[in-house]
């Protein structure tokens, strides 16, 4: 297919200098249910590896961008912010096996962080894996690894320039030595190994034709059984179910070693079924427990042949139950009845039950008894995210994180016997925590529903009512809740005296199933209700000045900066709309984003398609109307969000008469969706968006900020 040519066409930037590399429009319309629609950008769904035509189209925009952004104030002063505020020390939680302790350890700077093992909890701390030695530009990442059940082993994964795919490897914990095994074309797995440490169960595809393998659509996902000591070839296939290709399947194995647990899923959506089968050393032959997919279920935990789940089965904010594996006709008993928080999660630590909820977009964690029975909350630093609680029955340790929206993470150890807890690492902070204030308000929606926002600034900000240049973000999708974390680069922009504000939207899972519901398919626009009416809050409220509002959003979260844009041009001074879901009529023929029908609809269906259609950010662009500064981020290896859609969805902003302002295009070389980014790629990207939502909002950006 053509390509664009040489020529060069005026933009009309601010400065009356910025012009964009042309994109050739196709005459291409085709026929959706007798609608026709334009897409005359189709030709840079296109790999960029394999079509000359849209790489150098890449080439160009990334030159202009590099251009442009090298030219705004405070942009070197951002990127040498925020290495200092990364330069401290981090750490993973541990994972406990055979008495060895295993974790992640950065030193600050590293692209990749390294893993760690200790003999005993206060064992020398020794050097496992590097990955920061894997690659000259550090996009080589370890993603999952685990611990064999006696410590003997570990089997980690191996991730390419951010992408999807991984490649597993074992590594002889004793000699350090990395075995001859290599298991290939791994994705969306889990890694659990047998009860004996002889091998680990795995999910994989088929390996994608010549050219396709960062497009494909992932279908036909297998469950295999790897051996210690053997090739892939002999890897034994466990579980498929070739007569519904779209079904995953991923495995767990309970901490006794005594069963295999299977969930099988067609989407993104909490919807499972769920196989088990015993592990004897003899065949694995996995049966049904609960057949689906129709609701949520996770694993929590086992003692003998009772399985303890989640689930949202009668139970909106979900509860725990348990399950007879040997007698799966008995059906559920409820251990844990749903109440009005949120459960997110739980697991089995030594003789008890840690379960987990969200409160106001924060965790609650409380240790009960095996039969429900309330022991005591589990003590936490404050208001903040606690994560991790992994553990085994008969063991009382374990380990989690805590984090706040200006604390990083810090790791605890916690005794589920003795309820005691204590630091097991804990950063030096470069800034001061107390600087900064934390707000939590409710604003109306559209229709009136009222809809949770958290404000982070410098609380002199605060005390003397000043509005300044605010970043608004959200997600709004996929059941996934926005909860308090840390991020250096945003703390960056509040330094420099900017307002960041987290809207939790509807279509996330902060309040249950409800809410959520109120998020997905038809009510898609009430997310995208909320948004605008945050930003309208914010600057009604004193929050923010008239011309000072930026949003950002990633994934589902830049569908939404795109889709709010179209709506609302005039509300926002600039968007960053991040590794976005752009072109919502063909997102489900690309690698993972069949699974995204849960949550979106299909535009193959008549009733779906005009819903899809009516909000797609590629498709609703106003040309008449006066945008506001937009920079588009992808990566060439992102297979997740293929970066098509910002292609496409770049190229059309670029021609249309909206304004002015820039409209302009950042593709990261070797890099994915954002998992495995390589610290000094994460540092130049927020460097450059923050730079350029501090120049189109008023924020000034100093070298020592006050």
């Amino acid at each position: 297919m053509a390509g664009p040519n040489a020529a060069i066409i005026d933009a009309g930037a601010q400065d009356g200098s910025l012009r964009y590399p042309a994109a050739r429009r196709l005459d291409l319309v085709e026929d959706h249910f007798g609608v026709k629609v334009a897409d005359p950008y189709r030709w840079l769904e296109n790999d960029l590896r394999a079509d000359p035509a849209v790489r150098d189209w890449v080439a160009q925009e990334n030159a202009l961008t590099r251009r442009y952004i090298d030219g705004l104030p405070g942009r070197d002063a951002l990127k040498a912010r925020m290495q200092a505020l990364l330069s401290h020390g981090r750490y993973t939680v541990p994972r406990k096996a055979g008495g060895r302790y295993f974790y992640g350890y950065n030193k600050g700077l590293q692209n990749q962080t390294p893993l760690y093992v200790r003999d005993g909890l206060t064992g020398a701390q020794r050097l496992l894996l590097d990955p920061n030695d894997w690659a000259k530009d550090g996009a080589s990442a370890l993603a999952e690894w685990a611990p064999s059940p006696d410590g003997r082993y570990l089997a980690y994964a191996m991730q390419e320039a951010g992408s999807d795919w991984r490649t597993l490897r074992v590594l002889d914990v004793d000699s350090g030595r990395t075995l001859n095994e290599r298991v290939e074309w791994v994705k969306f797995s889990q890694i659990a190994w047998d009860g004996r440490g002889e091998g680990f169960f795995y999910s994989r595809y088929a390996p994608p034709a010549d050219g396709e393998t960062f497009r494909s659509a992932n279908e036909g996902q297998q469950l295999f059984y790897h051996r210690i000591g053997t090739e892939q070839v002999q890897d034994q296939l466990v579980y498929e179910t070739p007569d519904r290709p779209k079904l995953s399947h991923q495995a767990q194995v309970t901490s006794d070693g005594g069963w295999l647990v299977i969930n099988s899923f067609e989407g993104i959506d909490s919807r499972r079924e769920v196989h088990v089968a015993v592990l004897d050393g003899g065949p694995v032959k996995p049966r049904l427990l609960v057949k689906g997919p129709t609701h949520d279920w996770r694993l929590v935990g086992s003692r003998g042949t009772t399985l303890y789940f989640i689930t949202n089965k009668a139970a909106a904010r979900s509860r725990l139950v348990t399950l007879d594996a040997a007698r799966p006709r008995r059906g559920a008993k409820e251990v844990v009845a749903e109440r009005a928080e949120m459960l997110a999660g739980g697991s089995l630590v030594g003789n008890r039950l840690v379960l987990a909820y969200v409160s106001e977009a924060e965790t609650i964690a409380e240790l009960v008894e095996l039969d429900g029975r309330k022991v005591a909350d589990v003590p936490l630093p404050g208001m903040g995210t606690a994560a991790g609680f992994g553990g085994r029955d008969g063991d009382p340790e374990t380990f989690f994180s805590f984090s706040g929206f200006v604390t990083p993470s810090s790791i605890y150890r916690f005794d589920t016997a003795t309820m005691e807890s204590s630091v097991f690492a804990q950063p030096d902070l470069p800034f001061n925590p107390d600087d900064f204030g934390i707000e939590q308000r409710l604003y109306p929606s559209k229709d009136g529903t009222p809809i949770p926002i958290t404000i982070i600034r410098k609380k002199v900000l605060a005390d003397r009512a000043i509005a300044a240049p605010t970043i608004l973000y959200g997600y709004g999708g996929f059941n996934i809740s926005l909860t308090p974390g840390y991020s250096a680069t945003r703390l960056a922009w509040l330094e420099q005296g900017g307002v960041y504000a987290i809207a939790n939207l509807r279509g996330g899972g902060e309040f249950g199933k409800a809410w959520h519901e109120a998020g997905r398919g038809a009510n898609k626009q009430n997310v995208f209700d909320d948004f605008i009416a945050a930003g309208e809050w914010l600057k009604s409220n004193g929050y923010t000045p008239k011309d000072g509002l930026a949003i950002e959003g990633r994934s589902n979260g830049g569908l939404l900066v795109g889709a709010v844009v179209n709506q609302r041009p005039d509300l926002f001074a600039a968007a960053l709309p991040a590794v976005g879901v752009m072109d919502m009529l063909r997102f489900d023929r690309f690698t993972a984003g069949r699974y995204w029908v849960d949550d979106y609809g299909s535009p193959g269906r008549a009733k779906d398609f005009p819903l899809l259609y009516g909000y797609s950010p590629y498709h609703n662009i106003l040309g008449g109307k006066d945008y506001p500064a937009i920079l588009v981020t992808t990566a060439d290896t992102d297979d997740r969000v293929v970066p098509a859609h910002s292609f496409k969805y770049a190229a059309a902003l670029q021609a249309a008469a909206v304004g002015d302002r820039p409209r302009l295009l950042r593709v990261e070389n070797r890099a994915g969706h954002g998992a495995g980014k390589p610290i000094d790629k994460l540092i130049d990207e927020y460097a450059d968006s923050y730079a350029f939502l501090a120049h189109f909002t008023g924020l000034t950006i100093q070298r020592k900020p006050q």
